[in-house]
């Protein structure tokens, strides 16, 4: 018989060894970073070292896609596991916990925790302060500093906005590094891991950079002169094969169009800023991934990098999210760490996926429930087919399809889009009215969720809503008359 005390000692020795067994997370999230990634290469120019060493240990998917071009919906589908589909979280608004038949669904970071995880968070993991209310929310341990923009120039530095919206601006004026919000989430993110917490850890890091307003220090906009930089590459008048309904799903927003960029001299200003931003939160990373190094934890950390939707930048004749074109669905998504080898995937992956697969990285137990699929099988060998695309909604009813070759999209009145991937990586020459392509649209079809929620209680902000009987089309609650002319703000 073993004596109560000895066996009370080796049972506390037992699971301090199974729980220093666990990998430890380090999960960062970028807002609103689109491909403009070195190792994605989005645009020729971009310099990101840090991001691409990172991939170049680990797997890099190059067709990763959000489940919502938009921060609330995207989120919440990440760290639920489910899909805006599901849900019916389409907007920015409402928080899911607000939500009756959704408040008690069990996130990432709770399942980690209840499998001994100390969770960690700064910055924007949920979509603004949404998940931050220590009083209300249990979404994490320990909270750090919340994501901002700030510091701010005293005087807009684009000053003829349509709208004059506070979010619309970019550029450079004088101020340090050392002040920006993202450097000090970095920061507290470094405090963490050289505290080495006894248990292990899932630290969430959530960078508010590029997302508007983007203000960078002269330095790193040094790095992109203005006489050499390359914008993006569009093409002309390219919105005239793609449907009306398209233009519904960014009806009137803050975002400008690229007319205003060209006619206001700012479609350089705003491509530099956004590279310029990009560069910046890069050396964040580099400093947060350098912390684990030194403090010996990078062996047995899982890192993931993320964003939440892409963005564009005058591409299909827009500036923003909310599209179900690569621009607007395409994310960074990089897995490393043990377990993890080294790759460069090109089958479509979900930001779905990332809970079940941290879920079978860690060695837990099979979670019920989740919608995406693990990337395990990618993980250990980036050519490893997989089964089904990548699926995102916009809204209710407009979704997109993206396998390996193909995107189709289908809008709620029934118009759609097919590109080429291949032959057409922008996307310019819609196939869909072609005759010979319709066995690859039923084909992409089918993979659209048929369990399709109208939009949540609360839901508001960025929603569109579409009558099939009478044709109808609802944008924030005002109707749009059926040849109301297409804003150009």
């Amino acid at each position: 018989m073993i004596p109560k005390v000895l066996f009370l000692f080796l049972s506390i020795l037992f699971s301090v060894a199974i729980s220093k067994a666990k990998p430890n997370v380090l999960f960062i999230a970028i807002d609103d970073q689109n491909d403009w990634i070195g190792c994605l290469g989005g645009h020729p120019q971009i310099q990101t070292p840090n991001i691409d060493k990172l991939a170049a240990r680990g797997t890099v998917f190059l067709n990763a896609h959000c489940q919502s071009p938009l921060c609330n919906p995207s989120r919440t589908s990440l760290m639920t596991g489910l899909r805006p589909t599901t849900t019916g979280i389409y907007g920015l608004s409402p928080w899911f916990r607000d939500v009756p038949n959704l408040k008690d669904l069990v996130t990432l970071p709770q399942h980690l925790k209840s499998h001994g995880y100390k969770t960690m968070s700064a910055g924007k993991i949920y979509h603004g302060r949404y998940g931050r209310n220590p009083k209300k929310d249990k979404e994490f341990d320990v909270l750090g500093p919340g994501a901002t923009a700030a510091p701010f120039p005293e005087k807009r530095l684009v000053k003829k906005t349509p709208q004059s919206h506070r979010l619309v601006d970019w550029g450079t004026f004088p101020h340090r590094d050392e002040d920006k919000g993202d450097y000090k989430i970095a920061n507290w993110a470094i405090e963490q891991i050289n505290a080495k917490p006894n248990e292990p850890f899932f630290l969430s890091v959530g960078f508010f950079l590029p997302h508007v307003p983007c203000f960078a220090t002269q330095k790193w906009f040094d790095i992109y002169p203005e006489s050499t930089l390359k914008l993006p590459q569009i093409k002309r008048n390219d919105r005239k094969d793609t449907p009306r309904f398209s233009w519904y799903l960014h009806w009137r927003l803050p975002e400008v169009r690229l007319k205003f960029l060209e006619e206001h001299n700012e479609w350089k200003n705003l491509t530099r800023s956004y590279l310029a931003c990009t560069s910046f939160v890069d050396a964040q990373v580099g400093r947060v991934l350098e912390a684990l190094d030194q403090n010996e934890l990078t062996k047995n950390t899982i890192v993931v990098l993320w964003s939440d939707h892409g963005w564009h930048i005058g591409e299909k004749e827009i500036t923003g999210k909310n599209t179900l074109w690569d621009d607007g669905t395409r994310v960074p998504l990089i897995f490393a760490g043990p377990g993890i080898s080294k790759g460069r995937c090109t089958q479509p992956a979900e930001l779905l996926d990332i809970y079940p697969s941290l879920n079978e990285l860690c060695g837990l137990p099979y979670k019920k429930g989740l919608e995406g699929i693990s990337l395990m099988p990618q993980l250990k060998d980036a050519s490893t087919n997989r089964a089904r695309p990548a699926i995102t909604c916009h809204n209710h009813d407009n979704n997109g399809v993206r396998s390996e070759k193909w995107r189709y999209i289908l809008y709620a009145d029934g118009s759609e889009e097919l590109y080429d991937m291949i032959k057409d990586p922008n996307e310019w020459t819609n196939l869909a009215s072609s005759a010979e392509y319709r066995k690859i649209m039923e084909n992409h079809r089918k993979w659209i969720p048929k369990d399709n929620q109208k939009p949540a209680p609360g839901s508001k902000h960025r929603v569109l809503t579409y009558d099939k009987e009478s044709g109808s089309v609802i944008w924030e609650g005002k109707p749009i008359k059926r040849n109301e002319k297409i804003p150009e703000i």
